[in-house]
């Protein structure tokens, strides 16, 4: 399949009839957003505004989740019109976080990934306890608090456990030195990545390829044919040499906190 081809395909089912775990998806005109009731977790997945009505489109939703008492993150696509949205929603306010690469990998039988023999170092993880030791690593990492994210992961693993699963990989000593999740979202073709962070230490041993390897088997066992994930450029070189295709840089909009 070729780039537009791809990427018509993950408009339709990634940004515009998809549907989050615990969030209600709402159609409102040229929007669709998540909302999900908590304070910061909504998102805009999709616009498709023109130089005439944006302006007054972002404020409506500004003013929609301002009556909720939310924030909320516009997921931007360098390809939404019209081309100076960017601009236009931090001009109101939106703090514009940092590019990240738009990676999608067609599965097939003879790909590579799926031979991969897994290190038994990686595990599933299906409990509470081992999510908090999943949190504890980005924590460590990240040097940032990652309790709403923990909560989130521990809600879609005992609501839909077929639906998301969650790899670590240990050290000898059973610490977890790395870990990443991915969503099996049904009614589509995408397994989602996320995650992948790894202790500097333990970067360079080939645990991030694994973690792919892992995901990649299991959606491949359940039938999904497309994986995607949001790629850092640490991670976006390793992503691309086994053969994930950029397709566009995506950035993360939050709306002012007041």
């Amino acid at each position: 399949m070729n780039k537009d081809a791809l990427l018509e395909i993950f408009n339709k089912e990634q940004r515009i009839g998809i549907h989050y775990p615990g969030a209600k998806r709402e159609v409102v005109g040229h929007i669709v957003r998540q909302v999900i009731d908590t304070t910061t977790g909504s998102y805009i997945t999709y616009s498709n505004l023109s130089e005439d009505n944006a302006d007054d489109i972002i404020e409506e939703q500004m003013a929609y989740f301002k009556a909720h008492g939310q924030q909320f993150e516009w997921k931007l696509y360098d390809y939404d019109q019209p081309a100076n949205l960017r601009d236009r929603l931090q001009a109101k306010g939106f703090e514009i976080g940092e590019a990240e690469a738009l990676m999608i990998l067609e599965v097939g039988a003879e790909h590579p990934l799926l031979a991969l023999e897994i290190p038994d170092y990686i595990r599933p993880i299906t409990d509470d306890a081992g999510i908090d030791l999943v949190m504890k690593l980005e924590e460590t990492i990240w040097n940032e608090p990652h309790a709403e994210l923990g909560t989130q992961l521990k809600q879609d693993i005992k609501n839909d456990p077929d639906s998301m699963k969650i790899y670590a990989a240990y050290d000898d000593n059973g610490q977890v030195v790395s870990a990443a999740w991915m969503h099996l979202q049904e009614g589509t073709s995408f397994g989602s990545l996320w995650g992948g962070s790894t202790l500097p230490e333990y970067r360079g041993k080939g645990i991030y390829q694994a973690l792919i390897a892992v995901r990649a088997q299991e959606a491949w066992k359940r039938g999904f044919t497309l994986l995607t994930v949001d790629a850092s450029p640490m991670s976006r070189p390793i992503l691309e040499r086994r053969g994930f295709l950029c397709l566009a840089m995506t950035y993360p909009c939050v709306s002012p906190s007041e």
